[in-house]
This record gives C-alpha cells, sequence and structure tokens, in this order.
C-alpha cells in the first residue's frame, strides 16, 4: 500500500505530477496487492484482522517517507553508496535488538545444516541486487511510479509460490483454497494492469 503515500508526498515534496490515470493504476495496484494479503478463514472465506491492517499502513507510511528521502539522497550519493551507508547504519540497529542467546543458538544451527546456509546465503544476494535496481530507479525515475512498480511482489510471491509448490512440495507446501487461490489471481492481474496502465500511459 505505499506507493499511495509516496504519490501523495511526492507531489508536494518533490514537485512531481501524476494524472488521473496514474491514480486509477496505483490504486489499481494497491487493491490488488490487498487482495492478495488476505488470509483464508476456516469457513472458506477471505479476511483481514483489522490490527495487522494498521501497522502495514503505519509501515506503508514509513517506507514511503524512507523512499522520498532516498530521492534527496541520490542527488548527492550513488546508489550503491547509499545502500552500503543504509545497511551499515541499519545492521547497528538490528544487532543491538536481536543480539540474544536465542539469536546465536539459531546461527550455530544454521552452520549445522548446508542447505540453510545456501538458501540464506541466495537470499542475501537476491534481495541486495534488488536493493540496487529499486535505488538506481528511484535516481533515475519519478519516485511514486517507481514505488508502485515495486510493491507488485506480491504478485510475483504468489506465482512463485504456485510453481514451487507443484514442482517441489517438500519445499514449499501451500494448497490454497479455489476460491481463495482464484481471488489472488484476479488479484495479480489487478497489479499487473495497473503495472500496465503506469508504463504505457
Amino acid at each position: 500500500t505505499y506507493p499511495i503515500f509516496v504519490a501523495i508526498l511526492a507531489m508536494p515534496l518533490l514537485g512531481e505530477s501524476l494524472r488521473y490515470l496514474h491514480w486509477i493504476a496505483i490504486i489499481i495496484v494497491v487493491a490488488g496487492a490487498m487482495m492478495i494479503s488476505a488470509r483464508e478463514s476456516p469457513a472458506g472465506t477471505a479476511t483481514w484482522k483489522v490490527k495487522p491492517l494498521l501497522l502495514l499502513f503505519g509501515s506503508s507510511l514509513l517506507f514511503a517517507l524512507a523512499d522520498i528521502t532516498s530521492k534527496y539522497i541520490l542527488d548527492y550519493v550513488s546508489p550503491v553508496n547509499l545502500l552500503w551507508l543504509s545497511t551499515f547504519c541499519v545492521s547497528g540497529i538490528f544487532l543491538a535488538v536481536s543480539l540474544r542467546p536465542q539469536t546465536i543458538e539459531e546461527l550455530s544451527m544454521v552452520k549445522r545444516k548446508k542447505n540453510t546456509f545456501a538458501l540464506l546465503a541466495s537470499y542475501e544476494t537476491l534481495a541486495f541486487v534488488g536493493m540496487i535496481l529499486s535505488l538506481a530507479a528511484i535516481e533515475r525515475g519519478p519516485v511514486s511510479l517507481v514505488s508502485t512498480i515495486v510493491g507488485t511482489r506480491p504478485a510475483f510471491v504468489v506465482m512463485v509460490a504456485l510453481v514451487l509448490s507443484r514442482l517441489a512440495p517438500s519445499f514449499l507446501e501451500w494448497r490454497p483454497g479455489s476460491r481463495l487461490l482464484a481471488q489472488r489471481l484476479i488479484a495479480t492481474g489487478m497489479i499487473v494492469g495497473g503495472i500496465t496502465i503506469i508504463n504505457l500511459v
């Protein structure tokens, strides 16, 4: 949902402007992302919990402010250097919060499981490349539109999860009900359609 906050903040703070079709596309993308985030109840219906949604909107506002701030910083710092600086600062905060005996014990277990360590290394590599690409896009284009495109990750998560659950069920066991699966496929179509509007209009 954070692209909506980015678009709203980018107008007064960065002087960006969006046409009405761009606004419609952003709303479609965010609505699709929220549909994908729905959970399936025991009765088979889609539900959202109020508290997680409030946390989601609060988190979205903070991510929007971070994207707006990065747009300013990228006028003076390259995407690679910004990522290095932000990672250095955030790692100190993460260590202060997470460095507990339980964390150290979990890390020792990772060393004994080669597959887990390989997955962890793959995750860090993929996340690093993804963050570099998103910062480079923010540097070159309107932050509101870049944030919207970056916000389509839920659609890719659903598609990859579907493929993995069929090809490697031992790796990812996910069997959504037909109703929820149809809803998520519709949401994916909404996201792709919204992104198409943003790119072509």
